[in-house]
């Protein structure tokens, strides 16, 4: 094996090893952009639960509406479920089997917007808080939107397909190296 190595290095030629690993290294674009939309899905879920946290908290302290407050606590819980629906935990999926279908996903995320922008009125004095509670808002009912109509279009089926073939991929190259490194042992 060490002998053929060198062989290519005289040649200048790639070895079938290199040629493999670069093939095998090589990550699909499409699941790249898949990850990333989910990683800034959660991020700006974490920011709804941020922003309904701290609204909670003011409608709790100054006693504005204790309905408010309530409400408020219940789209905290439901955007952490957003949250750990997005890092596409085994417990979660098996839990609400809807998650895993973009469109179900989608309309949680806009349901979870919806609820964070409800109830502005009073916050006319916190321009800050009102601001932070639009950004989130809106960036979540975004990204709801692009899931709901990505679901409706069946791209949710095209990423898991492709995460199987991927998956496929690297337990065949597994199996090769390790049956490479048997026969080599032996």
């Amino acid at each position: 094996m060490e002998r053929r190595a060198e062989d290519n290095e005289e040649t200048g030629e790639p070895s079938g090893e290199a040629i493999r690993s670069r093939r095998s290294n090589r990550a699909d674009p499409f699941l790249v952009v898949c990850r990333c939309f989910s990683f800034v899905t959660s991020l700006v879920a974490i920011l709804c639960v941020v922003v309904n946290v701290l609204a909670a908290i003011r409608s709790f302290r100054d006693s504005h509406d204790i309905f408010d407050g309530i409400f408020r606590c219940y789209a905290v819980l439901i955007a952490c479920f957003v949250v750990l629906a997005e890092t596409e935990w085994g417990f979660i999926l098996k839990f609400s089997k809807v998650l895993e279908y973009w469109a179900g996903r989608g309309m949680l995320q806009i349901f979870v917007a919806v609820m964070t922008r409800a109830f502005p009125d009073y916050m006319t004095q916190r321009k800050d808080l009102l601001l932070l509670q639009n950004i989130a808002s809106y960036m979540l009912l975004a990204c709801g939107l692009i899931y709901f109509i990505s679901g409706i279009l069946c791209i949710g089926f095209l990423k898991r397909a492709r995460q199987k073939k991927e998956i496929s991929k690297e337990q065949a190259v597994k199996d090769l190296e390790a049956s490479s490194d048997s026969l080599s042992l032996s």
